[in-house]
């Protein structure tokens, strides 16, 4: 017994530290495109910030920051005595991060490289934990659920986003099935985490409360994505998407061609007058630690 837990638990290590390895290297994509990143999540920033409420003098956490945007706009709310801790699982996207913080002149804003699994901070530190598109790749997301509970002082506020359900996200699930076709086989495996593992609010609210966490509401809000042309929105998907990044550079190029194939072939169905439209959605979850 004690050979299988040592053994899925180096299997669960390395596929951390290839989860890792492929946000870092996306890293840079993310700091180029923070501008598109922060007006195509605009609308979820919006929301999160509502439900949030973050107050002046109050702490905020944002994990899985990527470019910050998210947190950055909430260190304004909390200005000039509160504070706020911009905090990815790779250094090279806080790096981005601290650098927009110090362009915009903001002194309330610091950096931490955290796991969602295993968040290195005190008990009790924070008034509001901010999450936008980020729980969804933890291998252990009722693990991450309680260590947010845990840094969270006593009725503090968490509000977390992810993505909805596949097929009601085209704008990334095409590309996803273009993969899997290529491959021939599902892209990401079965129970794997990946952008549309919580894409069930039933089981986002269940994990939440398995967690620990009181009055929990899960709304669903209308993200849209807009390209001019097929050629942008792929360049902007595959820089950012850090799965299909690693898969793409795998493919000898005859492979990589046809899947891109697949992809414009499925995206034919959303052209409009001024390029591409998508639909998609966003869950946003909020509650309280009791």
């Amino acid at each position: 017994m004690q050979a299988s837990i040592t053994e899925h638990s180096a299997s669960a290590e390395e596929i951390r530290a290839r989860q890792h390895a492929m946000w870092a290297a996306v890293a840079p994509a993310w700091g180029e495109h923070a501008d598109y990143v922060d007006a195509r999540a605009a609308a979820v920033t919006q929301r999160m910030l509502e439900l949030g409420a973050p107050q002046p003098g109050e702490r905020v956490l944002e994990l899985a920051c990527g470019a910050g945007g998210l947190g950055l706009a909430a260190a304004e709310r909390v200005a000039p005595d509160g504070a706020v801790v911009l905090s990815d699982v790779v250094a090279e996207m806080t790096e981005t991060a601290a650098a927009r913080a110090e362009a915009l002149g903001l002194g309330n804003v610091s950096t931490r490289r955290l796991d969602l699994e295993q968040i290195e901070q005190p008990d009790e530190s924070y008034d509001l934990v901010l999450c936008r598109e980020g729980l969804m790749f933890a291998l252990d997301p009722v693990q991450a659920g309680r260590e947010i509970r845990r840094v969270l002082r006593p009725r503090g506020r968490f509000v977390i986003a992810v993505w909805g359900p596949r097929e009601r996200n085209p704008w990334l699930g095409i590309v996803l099935d273009a993969a899997s076709g290529q491959l021939g086989r599902p892209v990401p495996p079965p129970g794997a985490p990946g952008p549309f593992a919580l894409e069930d609010g039933d089981r986002l609210v269940a994990l939440l409360a398995d967690a620990g966490f009181s009055d929990i509401v899960v709304d669903e809000l209308s993200v849209p994505t807009h390209a001019r042309s097929f050629e942008e929105w792929w360049r902007r998907t595959c820089a950012l998407a850090g799965p299909l990044a690693t898969i793409l550079a795998s493919l000898p190029e005859q492979a990589a061609s046809a899947l891109i194939a697949r992809a414009r072939a499925a995206a034919t169905a959303y052209e409009a007058a001024d390029g591409l439209q998508f639909p998609g959605v966003t869950l946003i979850a909020s509650g309280r630690r009791t």
